[in-house]
């Protein structure tokens, strides 16, 4: 593992889908939800919100290559569900509904290991959002789930989606810091490489369970990144917080 320059970090930014939430249990149990409330057909909501899920990068492609203007991800999220309840034959939700749907992604559940983790880093260095998620799903979220971020930072931004640099460049613009006084967090090591390669620190958190028991995550070199931790907690030890 590299040397850890803790001296050095003044802020830590986040990432949130998957990394800091559980989207697949919520959307799972949001859809369950909407199921007892409004007659649809047994729908499997895993496999849906696995499905919603892995439109999310070729939606923001769309964007990167120019095929859709800037769109924030509520509008990405909005533009996935309709073609989803499409093919899944849900056609007695109304525009409410289906707003109320979209917004699932405002309500996401956190891991159980992220309160505690967040509130001892948060006692010595800023805490960050850095994520595609536009501004007010960020902002109800951590309401919602009770995390009180010292900054929002999101894609909007700077009009741009990870990993494009402009996201973290415009991070580090706002929070007025270096690259080396910041370090990124994420469970996704194309996250983390391109924080790297702008010079923010990086650390893996391990999320096993984000796509489900039987998946299996991406492989990483150990040595890659500043901090590889199992959880919030175990980061927050390897931060001496």
């Amino acid at each position: 593992m590299p040397n850890i320059n803790i001296h050095k970090i003044k802020a830590l930014t986040f990432d949130i889908f998957g990394t800091v939430t559980d989207w697949r249990t919520s959307i799972y149990l949001e859809g369950l939800n909407l199921s007892k409330h409004i007659n649809i057909p047994n729908i499997n909501w895993l496999d849906f919100a696995d499905s919603w899920r892995s439109q999310y990068t070729p939606y923001m492609n769309k964007v990167r290559l120019g095929e859709l203007p800037w769109t924030t991800v509520d509008d990405l999220h909005k533009m996935i569900l309709e073609k989803l309840l499409n093919n899944y034959e849900i056609n007695n939700l109304n525009e409410e509904e289906k707003d109320n749907f979209n917004k699932s992604w405002h309500r996401l559940k956190l891991w159980p290991d992220v309160i505690d983790g967040l509130n001892r880093i948060k006692s010595k260095f800023k805490i960050a959002t850095l994520s595609n998620g536009n501004i007010d799903l960020l902002t109800n979220l951590s309401e919602n789930a009770g995390i009180k971020w010292d900054y929002i930072l999101s894609a909007e931004n700077s009009k741009h989606y990870k990993p494009d640099p402009e996201i973290y460049l415009k991070a580090l613009d706002i929070l007025s810091l270096k690259p080396e006084n910041v370090m990124m967090i994420a469970a996704h090591a194309f996250d983390l490489r391109a924080a790297k390669d702008v010079g923010m620190q990086t650390a893996y958190v391990l999320r096993n369970l984000e796509f489900g028991e039987n998946i299996k995550i991406e492989e990483i070199n150990n040595s890659e990144f500043d901090i590889i931790a199992n959880d919030f907690q175990d980061l927050a030890y390897q931060l001496n917080t």
